[in-house]
């Protein structure tokens, strides 16, 4: 029974971004088959070996240490500011950003990033029918996080239409950042964490490649910006600290207005109806949920996870999720972890808005004006990486 729910669900899934592509003529049927196979493939391995573990759990640890690094810039310029028993979201999450910047910089002189978007680029787009740059930004995406991704194509922003551009802020929506994972794996299992990153990474080329279907020609796809003047390596690392720091303080005041506004949409919900905006989103997703594999009298609670995921953000959920109150089946707790594992929630469109509006004001207005629909694919994105392992486990 579970496998013909299964596949209800994913056909549901696949089926509500056919319905919301912008040009269903165009939707490539080939590499969409080819990577939900590498996505049961790839989900299979991961759930019953400790390779991939092994392998995420070193890239994290390593982003950690390099957070550690950071730490030592941050606080001798702000030591002594403490929030007894909880983070300081702006100096230990966004302030990092500088630094990954700096390195970023670093790394562009070099040429050390070019070299990796032209080839990992390329083998990934020979799979998923897309351009070099999109399939480079998926990856650098899961490796750098949703901000700093766009410091490391940030000479290519102002070329790109707007469809391109949606799918390379689809990308950084639909994956979560190797500097957390290593706290996602405090609150959820490391399999489970391990397993929604690969599989968000190829269920983002397969939503966008659906929902925003388009060809990529070689003229368009070779972007090489010329440097108006050789810069040093002082110079760039100059530069790139800044941008790192103006993408720390525009995410910062995008970050203080969206989740004010959720607060107050909340409060009166709960003034109306008796219920939060979340807790009645769980009646929405709890069909979602009964499709993508949890039983229905889990679907309400898991909907309601799902939907806190989606309004505030995956550490919320996941801490609900950790907390054991509410005493999910083995199986539903994979399906539910796996979905939590992304950055689709409300918060991100004004954090990937304010990212690229850093960089590039122009875009950064583009950006802002599809939001609704980057969450939209983000979260479908979500489902299909549940689905999948919902027939798996």
């Amino acid at each position: 029974m579970k496998y013909l729910i299964g596949i209800v669900g994913l056909i549901v899934v696949l089926g509500i971004a056919w319905l919301a592509s912008n040009d269903r003529r165009k939707v490539k049927i080939k590499p969409i088959i080819i990577m939900i196979v590498l996505q049961f493939i790839l989900g299979f391995i991961l759930l019953n070996t400790s390779v991939g573990n092994w392998l995420i759990g070193g890239i994290a640890d390593g982003f950690g240490k390099l957070l550690n690094y950071a730490a030592e810039g941050v606080n001798f310029v702000f030591g002594g500011i403490v929030n007894p028993g909880q983070m300081t979201f702006f100096l230990s999450v966004l302030l990092p950003i500088v630094f990954i910047s700096a390195l970023i910089g670093i790394l562009q002189h070099w040429r050390i990033l070019p070299f990796i978007i032209k080839y990992i680029g390329l083998a990934l787009s020979k799979v998923n029918g897309m351009g070099k740059l999109e399939s480079y930004n998926a990856v650098a995406s899961a490796i750098l996080g949703q901000s700093e991704v766009f410091i490391s194509v940030k000479k290519e922003l102002g070329l790109l239409p707007k469809h391109r551009l949606y799918t390379l802020c689809a990308s950084a929506m639909s994956t979560v950042s190797m500097s957390i994972v290593g706290s996602y794996m405090v609150l959820l299992k490391p399999e489970y964490v391990v397993t929604a990153l690969v599989l968000n990474l190829f269920g983002g080329f397969i939503i966008a490649s659906v929902i925003n279907p388009y060809e990529v020609t070689d003229q368009e796809d070779i972007l090489e910006v010329k440097e108006e003047a050789k810069q040093s390596f002082f110079e760039v690392l100059g530069e790139y600290i800044m941008d790192g720091f103006k993408v720390a303080v525009t995410v910062a005041a995008m970050l203080i207005g969206f989740v004010a506004i959720i607060a107050m949409i909340n409060a009166i919900f709960s003034g109306i109806f008796g219920l939060s905006f979340q807790e009645l989103l769980g009646y929405v997703f709890a069909p979602f949920a009964f499709l993508v594999g949890v039983p229905w009298d889990e679907a309400v609670k898991a909907g309601s996870i799902m939907a806190t995921k989606m309004v505030s953000n995956e550490f919320v959920a996941m801490n609900d999720l950790a907390s054991g109150n509410f005493h999910f089946s083995g199986r539903t707790t994979a399906i539910v972890s796996v979905f939590l594992v992304s950055f689709a929630n409300f918060s991100s469109i004004g954090i990937i808005a304010g990212a690229v509006k850093s960089l590039n004001d122009k875009q950064g207005v583009v950006v802002a004006r599809f939001g609704l629909k980057l969450l939209f694919g983000a979260t479908l994105v979500s489902f299909l990486t549940a689905t999948i392992v919902g027939l798996i486990y």
